[in-house]
């Protein structure tokens, strides 16, 4: 599988797992503290091919994710589950395997330029995916089904709004945990 965009992730392990599933092209960030050399390197990719952004599904993952959307609004998001990336403790895509890899980026989500909110807070609660037991393991389950990623039940929400999820998709992935 050939991937034409840049693949933005934090480190040289993740780029190796990269390699090892897909034909792409990887920027590092090397973590958190991005050096302006880096931000430059992305932001011509994010001009010339796109990106997508695969950071490590934990929380130095997400501020890195928050960080680089906030500058590249329209780049593409693929996301492991924590379950896939995890091996002994450890949580990063460097864990996961080729095929886990592929799956996240095949369902790979662009930002939708117009404001949806085809999904409320009621809808959360309506499908189980709000407070309660096992609300947060159900949430899991269908992030990955989706192609989202986890989140807790508001940032799940406009995950779904912001990547043009619809309610038959929602419905096929929620009939299919």
């Amino acid at each position: 599988m050939i991937i034409k965009e840049v693949i933005v992730v934090e480190g040289r392990d993740d780029t190796a797992a990269i390699k090892r599933a897909v034909d792409a092209a990887t920027i590092e960030t090397h973590g958190y503290g991005i050096r302006k050399e880096t931000w430059e390197l992305i932001e011509k990719a994010y001009n010339e091919k796109g990106i997508i952004i695969f950071t490590d599904p934990d929380h130095a993952g997400n501020e890195i994710r928050k960080k680089l959307t906030a500058k590249f609004p329209d780049a593409g998001h693929a996301y492991l589950s924590r379950k896939d990336a995890t091996k002994a403790d450890d949580i990063g895509i460097e864990n996961a395997d080729p095929a886990s890899i592929i799956e996240a980026l095949e369902k790979a989500h662009f930002t939708l330029e117009e404001k949806r909110e085809e999904f409320t807070p009621a809808d959360m609660g309506r499908y189980g995916l709000l407070g309660g037991p096992g609300a947060s393991e159900k949430r899991d389950a269908l992030g990955k089904k989706l192609g989202i990623g986890y989140g807790n039940s508001k940032q799940f929400m406009n995950k779904l709004n912001k990547y043009g999820i619809t309610e038959e998709q929602f419905l096929e992935a929620l009939g299919e945990l």
